[in-house]
């Protein structure tokens, strides 16, 4: 397992790195195809439950807004309005041909639509920033350490299950790893940036930014060896982007 762990985290980076570097459209492609594949994944989760989440919906929608996020933000809330709409209209003729659960089909439809687009359009914010590039390395790095120590640790220490229902394997001790690693590993990123020309930002800021979140789900696909699906890589990608960019244009800008 941690061969399949380690192979397949060094063929994201082989592919993610430059991406993150060059940015523009290349980097834009590559979130693109990772919120296309998460959203058709956070699909047929609750496909295999029996719920019916219109999966052209979600994954149009969520490659759609959170391009808007991105590039086009003024038009981005018109297509969230649009997309509601339409997804309401969807489930209702769902209903109309005899499906009880309809309503959850909706909710779960623009509960994926919103989470994984717009949320997921904070990856793109992150690296339109000035100095973009050192934001995003100093972000995405807080959720790879703390993923990485919550694994390690909870694999060697763990006996206290952290959310038994939600994800099974997680444990309060490799929370607590990956809390107390991630913080301290991006602490000394940031120094380590600002030293190579990165933004302004001192030690304590970076522990602040990666003490920001711990969060997992279960395997959504069987996509990435060692990993699961690409849901599971970047639902915390999410969560660091989302709440890194707004400590970022509130604190450190």
């Amino acid at each position: 397992m941690l061969i399949k762990r380690t192979l397949a985290a060094l063929a994201l980076a082989a592919i993610g790195i430059p991406a993150m570097i060059m940015g523009g459209l290349f980097y834009f492609v590559l979130i693109m195809l990772l919120l296309g594949i998460a959203t058709w994944e956070y699909g047929q989760i609750f496909h295999t439950a029996g719920y019916n989440a219109s999966t052209p919906l979600l994954v149009g929608g969520v490659v759609l807004l959170a391009a808007l996020r991105g590039y086009f933000p003024d038009l981005a809330p018109a297509a969230l309005t649009l997309l509601i709409l339409t997804a309401m209209t969807w489930h209702l003729f769902d209903y109309e041909k005899g499906r009880d659960l309809a309503a959850t089909d909706f909710a779960i439809t623009v509960a994926g639509i919103v989470y994984l687009g717009w949320i997921g359009a904070y990856l793109i914010d992150i690296r339109n920033l000035p100095d973009g590039l050192w934001w995003l390395a100093l972000v995405l790095p807080a959720a790879w350490l703390a993923d990485t120590a919550a694994y390690f640790v909870g694999s060697r220490f763990g006996k206290h299950q952290f959310s038994p229902r939600l994800s099974p394997k997680k444990t309060w001790e490799g929370y607590w790893g990956g809390v107390i690693f991630g913080t301290i590993g991006t602490a000394g990123l940031a120094v380590l940036w600002h030293s190579l020309g990165g933004p302004e930002v001192t030690w304590w800021q970076g522990a602040g930014l990666g003490a920001k979140r711990q969060a997992g789900v279960k395997d959504s696909s069987n996509i990435i060896p060692g990993h699961g699906g690409v849901l599971d890589r970047i639902d915390s990608w999410l969560w660091a982007g989302a709440l890194g960019y707004l400590i970022i244009i509130w604190f450190l800008l």
